[in-house]
């Protein structure tokens, strides 16, 4: 790279947030790291910088909102969340917006975890929501658009969800009499380092959708 980077992350906390921030820490081309959050991790770092959030103000820290490549790994369950109106509110507003202002801030590029399925037009609540992101964070002016939609996440222990690890046994079993490969259970932090190394990419066009198959190829190289 011409010159060092300044990465903006949503969800520093979550499963892959902790693996982006760990990763990019380590990583030369990125000289400073801005999360925020409602929580932020608990490590220090001099290239860490670290913004509590109220999500509904974000007018107020308006001026923080600017870097370089935004990585959004923010999300939450409906069980977490309490409501399909609070897990809106997560999965979609809050991304949305924070994304609308760091762009109008200059920042030029915008990597974001989505999910396998989303569907603007789907049935279910949580594919629709991630639908729905995905093709409002389109419309954006962002340089450059990235989007992942990877399989079932293998996360920390800490931070598992009884129902992935559900679909993590049942996928290792099919995976081992060859069947569903693509949708292989990735591990977080090999998703963090796909995430950093096509925002790094040389590739010039402006929007890139990795689907399931794709992140499954690129872990495979």
């Amino acid at each position: 790279m011409n010159r060092e980077l300044h990465a903006l992350i949503l969800g520093a906390t979550g499963a892959t947030g902790k693996e982006l921030v760990n990763e990019l820490l380590n990583n030369p081309n990125f000289c400073k790291i801005s999360v925020f959050g409602r929580r932020v991790p608990d490590i220090d770092n001099k290239k860490l910088f670290k913004y509590k959030i109220d999500f509904s103000e974000l007018n107020k820290i308006k001026k923080l909102l600017s870097g370089d490549i935004l990585f959004s790994a923010l999300g939450t369950t409906l069980k977490q969340a309490g409501s399909k109106k609070q897990q809106f509110l997560v999965d979609y507003t809050y991304q949305y917006e924070f994304a609308k202002i760091a762009v109008e801030n200059g920042t030029k590029n915008y990597s974001l975890v989505s999910s396998t399925g989303a569907d603007k037009n789907s049935f279910f609540f949580y594919p629709k929501i991630k639908g729905e992101l995905e093709e409002s964070i389109k419309k954006l002016p962002f340089n450059k658009i990235q989007i992942f939609q990877p399989p079932t996440l293998i996360r920390q222990p800490a931070l598992a969800r009884k129902g992935e690890k559900i679909g993590i046994r049942v996928f290792n079993r099919l995976n081992k009499i060859g069947l569903f490969k693509s949708q292989k259970p990735l591990p977080v932090k090999i998703l963090a380092k796909i995430m950093i190394d096509a925002a790094l990419s040389k590739n010039s066009d402006r929007l890139e959708v990795f689907s399931t198959q794709d992140i499954a190829g690129l872990n495979n190289k």
